[in-house]
């Protein structure tokens, strides 16, 4: 299984959701630690704390999965965790993102396209990167990708004064 965590045109009454999310297993509230910021164009743009990333994506759908299920029997035995009331490089601390975690049963399919979509292209030049992030859902932890902003684009963004993208669809 694939989890996906959007928070952006990937949400369900967005743009990119009936196009690109077809075949969704289950959508479920959930959040995750880092900061939201906007592209002139009113494109959101998630930044996550480098500590919380568990994995980060590759071209090989099936491995990405498999981490990703790795991870997971990890997380089911935790260790101690650092403080996570840490500052972000503009002194901003980092607080919850909202959105939706995403269930997907067709990885080598679905991957390959929201990676286009969102730009992702391991090895080369990206607007987003895929990491392996902790997401809450229904009181649960599970490790999820998400697509994050590259550092090279950070400042054309204007960071969001909330938690939650609210464009609408």
């Amino acid at each position: 299984m694939l989890r996906l965590f959007v928070y952006g045109t990937l949400k369900r009454g967005f743009w990119n959701h009936d196009r690109s999310c077809r075949g969704v297993l289950a959508v479920e509230d959930a959040v995750v630690r880092g900061r939201l910021f906007e592209t002139p164009s009113g494109i959101p743009v998630l930044m996550v704390p480098e500590e919380d990333i568990l994995a980060v994506g590759t071209i090989n759908p099936r491995a990405d999965v498999d981490t990703q299920a790795h991870v997971t029997v990890r997380m089911s035995n935790p260790e101690p965790t650092p403080d996570r009331h840490q500052e972000n490089a503009t002194g901003a601390p980092w607080g919850p993102v909202y959105g939706e975690l995403l269930t997907f049963n067709d990885p080598e399919i679905r991957l390959p396209a929201i990676d286009r979509l969102e730009g992702f292209h391991p090895g080369g030049p990206c607007l987003y990167r895929r990491v392996l992030v902790s997401a809450q859902a229904n009181g649960t932890e599970l490790p999820a990708w998400l697509y994050v902003g590259e550092d090279p684009i950070s400042g054309r963004l204007t960071p969001l004064g909330g938690s939650r993208w609210h464009r609408k669809p």
